[in-house]
C-alpha cells in the first residue's frame, strides 16, 4: 500500500521503517528541514522499559497542590482560558485512583517490554550508534518517606517480570560511584537494570538514512493542512505543496494530532506539557553520571550520553507555547549541581519540547472510525522508550496482521469516545502542522 506518515520525529521515523520493511511505499510528511527537530531534539535520553509510570496516580491530586509552592517544582501549571486544557486535567484527575494505576501501568509495562526487544533487534539488524549505554536506571531517594513510596512501584515491576532492586545508600554508590560526593544527601534507590540510554536525535537521524535506503521517501518543508477523507476512509494527505495521496495514513504528530483530527469528529485527549533539558559537556569524568539518575524529588532525570550530561525534567502544562523560562533552567541547574558537582553549567545548552500527554499516561497506537488512518501519538515522556514496539504494532495493524502483544488496550476506542467522520467532503483544511 501507499503509505503517508505524518511527523519525521522518534516515532515517525521509527513507524516509516518498521512498515517500509513490511514492503509499504512510504512517505514522510514534516514541517522541519529534518528529523528530529521538535520534541525528539533533545529529551532526557531515558530508555526507561522498566522505569515506566503513568503521571495519573494516587497521591498526585495531595502532590500537586505542594508542589505550587516549591521553588523547583517538578510541575507548573500556567492556568488560561483553555477548553482542551482544563478537559484533559480533568480526566487526568479521574485516572489518579488505584485501580486506574494499575490498569494503565500494566498496559505501558507491556508495550515497553516489547519495545526493548524491537530496540534490540532493530540495533542488530542496523547496526546504528546513538552514544547507547545498557546500564540501567537508578531512581535515586533523597528522603526516607520516598524510598517507603517505592513500595508499589516494586510490587508492578514484580508483577509484570521487570527486573529490579532495591539498594541502600552504599549499594547506589557502588552502582554509580560519583554520588560518593553526595552521600549524606541520598538514602537509597530503586535501580532497574535493564533500561538503557541514547541520544534520540542521532538515534532518529541514523535510523532515517536505513529508512530512505528501504526506499522510504522523507517530504520535509512541508506544512500539512488536512486530511482527504471521503466515505468514512482516508485518501491522502492535503499539503501545502499539494495533494499526497495514500491508501493509508498514520498520525504521529505528537502534541499537534488532536488539532489534525478534531474536523473529523475524532476526539483524540493529547495535551501538550512542555518539559525542559540542559546538555552540559563533561569536564570531570569522575564527577558524572555512569548511566540515568533519576532525582526523585525534582521528577529529573540526568543521563550521561557520550561526553555530554542531559539533564531533562519538569511538567508544565501551558499549552502550546515552546518559550525557555529562566526558572526552570535554575531548577534544572539545582538538581544536576546538588548530585554531580563540578560541572560547568554556564557551558550548557537550553531546550524545550512539548511532550504529547495522555490523561492515562498510556500511549494511542491503533486505528480509527475512519478506515485507513491510524494513529501512534500520546506517549508523554516515553516516546524515546516506547518508540520501536510502538511502530511495530501499528505496522502489523496497517498490514491487518496480529500484532506480538495485545494491542486493544492502546487504541483510541479505551476512551469510550466516538472516533469516526462526519465529514463528506473531499477534505477539510484546519491550521497547518
Amino acid at each position: 500500500m501507499k503509505v503517508a506518515v505524518l511527523g519525521a520525529g522518534i516515532i515517525g521515523v521509527t513507524s516509516a521503517y518498521q512498515l517500509a520493511k513490511a514492503g509499504h511505499e512510504v512517505v514522510v510528511v514534516d514541517r522541519q528541514s529534518g528529523p528530529a527537530l521538535e520534541t525528539s531534539f533533545a529529551n532526557a535520553g531515558e530508555v526507561s522499559f522498566g522505569y515506566c509510570s503513568p503521571w495519573a496516580a494516587p497521591g498526585i491530586p495531595q502532590k500537586a497542590l505542594k508542589w505550587m509552592f516549591m521553588e523547583h517544582a517538578p510541575l507548573i501549571l500556567r492556568p488560561k482560558f483553555d477548553a482542551a486544557m482544563l478537559s484533559w486535567m480533568l480526566k487526568m484527575l479521574s485516572n489518579c485512583t488505584h485501580e486506574k494505576y494499575a490498569l494503565n501501568k500494566s498496559r505501558m509495562l507491556r508495550l515497553s517490554d516489547y519495545s526493548r526487544s524491537a530496540l534490540a533487534e532493530l540495533r542488530q539488524e542496523t547496526g546504528i550508534a546513538y552514544d547507547e549505554r545498557m546500564q540501567g536506571t537508578l531512581q535515586l531517594f533523597r528522603t526516607q518517606q520516598q524510598l517507603d513510596a517505592s513500595a508499589n512501584d516494586v510490587v508492578a515491576l514484580a508483577a509484570d517480570g521487570i527486573p529490579h532492586e532495591v539498594l541502600n545508600r552504599d549499594e547506589c554508590i557502588r552502582y554509580e560511584p560519583a554520588l560518593a560526593h553526595v552521600r549524606e544527601k541520598i538514602v537509597g534507590g530503586l535501580l532497574t537494570p535493564k533500561d538503557e540510554t541514547g541520544d534520540c536525535f542521532k538515534f532518529t537521524n541514523a535510523l532515517e538514512k536505513k529508512a530512505a535506503e528501504l526506499g522510504v521517501r522523507f517530504s520535509y518543508g512541508t506544512t500539512i493542512e488536512g486530511l482527504d477523507v471521503e466515505s468514512g476512509r482516508v485518501r491522502g494527505v492535503v499539503t501545502g505543496s499539494g495533494r499526497v495521496p495514500a491508501d493509508a495514513v498514520v498520525v504521529a504528530l505528537g502534541s499537534y494530532s488532536p488539532l489534525l483530527l478534531k474536523p473529523h469528529d475524532i476526539h483524540l485527549p493529547v495535551y501538550p506539557v512542555k518539559g525542559y533539558s540542559l546538555t552540559i559537556p563533561i569536564d570531570d569524568p569522575s564527577r558524572s553520571p555512569e548511566s540515568t539518575v533519576m532525582d526523585e524529588t525534582y521528577k529529573i532525570a540526568i543521563t550521561r550520553l557520550g561526553d555530554r550530561i542531559r539533564v531533562g525534567g519538569m511538567a508544565e502544562i501551558s499549552g502550546y507555547t515552546n518559550d525557555l523560562a529562566r526558572a526552570r533552567r535554575k531548577t534544572l541547574e539545582h538538581s544536576v549541581t546538588e548530585l554531580f558537582p563540578g560541572g560547568d553549567v554556564s557551558k550548557a545548552s537550553f531546550w524545550s519540547g512539548l511532550r504529547p500527554m495522555t490523561p492515562d499516561g498510556t500511549p494511542v497506537v491503533g486505528p480509527t472510525n475512519i478506515k485507513g488512518l491510524y494513529l501512534n501519538t500520546g506517549h508523554g515522556t516515553l516516546g524515546w522508550t516506547m518508540s520501536t514496539g510502538s511502530a511495530r504494532v501499528v505496522s502489523d495493524l496497517v498490514s491487518e496482521r496480529t500484532p506480538d502483544i495485545d494491542a486493544a488496550g492502546l487504541s483510541i476506542s479505551r476512551y469510550g469516545r466516538r472516533a469516526s467522520s462526519s465529514v463528506t467532503e473531499s477534505f477539510v483544511r484546519s491550521r497547518s502542522f
